[in-house]
C-alpha cells in the first residue's frame, strides 16, 4: 500500500524522490524454473547498502505476470520503507499493464515507469493520450512518464517522443503523474530543458543518464536520477549526485573525468546494448554483478552477451578505479546465490 493518496501523489514525488534510482532485474534457479529468492534478497540488500533511494523492479525479460509480482514482494519485504520500489509498467497490451499495476500496488510498489507495448501503434497524439490515461486512471500510483525513443513515436508523431503539448494534457487530466523521466529527442537535452521549463514547478523532472545528468547538475537543480543502469558504477552515482546537491562541483567533476573510461566502453557497445530497439538486460545484469550484484541465468529468448563485450566493460571499469569483480566470466551465468 502506496504512503500516499492519488491526490497526493506529486506532493509525495516532491517530497520522497530525491536521490538516484537502480534496476534490478530478476534472478531464476539454475533450472530457471522458478524465480530466486536469496538472489532477488542479495540485489536488494546491495541497492541499499550502495545508497539508492530505489529500485526499478525490470519487467522487460522472460517472466510471467505471477512471478514479477512475487519478485515485487520479496523486494519490498527485504527493503521496508529503506528503498522505493519501482513497478515496471511494460507488459504486453494496455489490460494487462492494467492488472499488472494494480497486482504491483498490492505488491508494495510505490511508483511506476509507464512504457508503452512493442504492438502499440499510435497514428496521432490522441491515441497516446488515451492509453496514457486510461492506466493512469486504473492505478492510484504515482506514474512517470518516460519518452524516449524506443517507442517509434518520433518519426511519426513528434521528434521529442512526446511533444509538450500532450504532457501538458496529461498532467492537467492525470493527478497521478508526478514525474517525467526527460530522454526524448535523444541525443539532444532539449526535451528535458523543455520539460524542466514548463513543468519543473509541477512535477519531478529526472535526468537518468549519468553522462548527462553530472554536467547538468551543475548548471539546473535535478533532484532525481531514475531509473537507469547506474549499478554499473556500484555506490558512485549516489555518491557523486550528494556531491552534485551540494554544489561539491569540482570534486564531481573530477569524478566525472575518472569515470570516462568506463562511459566511453559502454557508449562503444551501444549497438549491442541497445539493438533493435530493446535493451539488452544480459549486460545490464553482467554490468551489475561486476559490483556485487547476483548475476545469473535468464530465460531464453533474451540477448546474448560474449566475452569480447564482457572483457571490454571489465577492462572500463577496471580503468576507471569501480574495482570490478575479477572472478572468471562463467560464474556470471551462475550467479552469486545458486539455487
Amino acid at each position: 500500500m502506496a504512503r500516499y493518496t492519488k491526490n497526493e501523489a506529486r506532493k509525495w514525488a516532491r517530497d520522497t524522490l530525491v536521490g538516484t534510482v537502480s534496476c534490478t532485474i530478476p534472478s531464476f534457479s539454475g533450472d530457471l524454473t522458478r524465480i530466486n529468492e536469496p538472489a532477488i534478497r542479495h540485489d536488494t540488500r546491495l541497492a541499499i547498502e550502495h545508497g539508492f533511494i530505489g529500485t526499478l523492479g525490470v519487467s522487460e525479460i522472460t517472466i510471467t505476470l505471477p512471478e514479477y509480482l512475487d519478485f515485487l514482494r520479496i523486494m519490498k519485504d527485504e527493503a521496508g520503507d529503506r528503498l522505493i520500489i519501482v513497478h515496471h509498467a511494460s507488459w504486453s497490451n494496455l489490460e494487462e499493464n492494467i492488472r499488472a499495476v494494480q497486482g504491483a500496488e498490492a505488491a508494495g510498489a510505490e511508483l511506476v515507469l509507464l512504457s508503452y507495448p512493442p504492438n502499440f501503434y499510435p497514428e496521432s497524439e490522441q491515441d497516446i493520450y488515451d492509453y496514457t490515461k486510461a492506466f493512469c486512471d486504473a492505478t492510484n500510483l504515482a506514474v512517470m512518464l518516460f519518452p524516449v525513443f524506443l517507442w517509434g513515436f518520433a518519426n511519426r508523431i513528434h521528434p521529442s517522443d512526446l511533444p509538450v503539448g500532450l504532457i501538458r494534457r496529461l498532467i492537467d487530466d492525470c493527478p497521478n503523474i508526478a514525474a517525467i523521466k526527460a530522454e526524448g529527442g535523444g541525443p539532444s537535452v532539449q526535451s528535458l530543458i523543455e520539460c524542466d521549463r514548463l513543468f519543473g514547478e509541477e512535477v519531478v523532472i529526472s535526468m537518468p543518464l549519468e553522462a548527462e545528468l553530472l554536467p547538468l547538475s551543475q548548471i539546473m537543480p535535478i533532484q532525481l536520477s531514475a531509473t537507469a543502469d547506474h549499478e554499473f558504477w556500484g555506490p558512485l552515482i549516489p555518491q557523486v549526485f550528494n556531491l552534485l546537491r551540494e554544489r561539491k562541483f569540482e570534486e564531481a567533476a573530477e569524478i566525472y573525468w575518472r569515470m570516462h573510461p568506463a562511459r566511453k566502453a559502454r557508449q562503444a557497445l551501444m549497438p549491442m546494448l541497445h539493438g533493435g530497439f530493446f535493451i539488452n538486460r544480459q549486460a545490464w545484469k553482467f554490468q551489475s554483478w561486476l559490483q556485487g550484484y547476483n548475476g545469473g541465468p535468464l530465460r531464453a529468448p533474451t540477448m546474448r552477451i560474449h566475452d569480447a563485450q564482457m572483457n571490454a566493460l571489465r577492462k572500463g571499469a577496471i580503468d576507471a578505479g569501480l574495482n570490478p569483480s575479477m572472478d572468471p566470466l562463467k560464474e556470471f551465468f551462475i550467479g552469486r546465490n545458486p539455487i
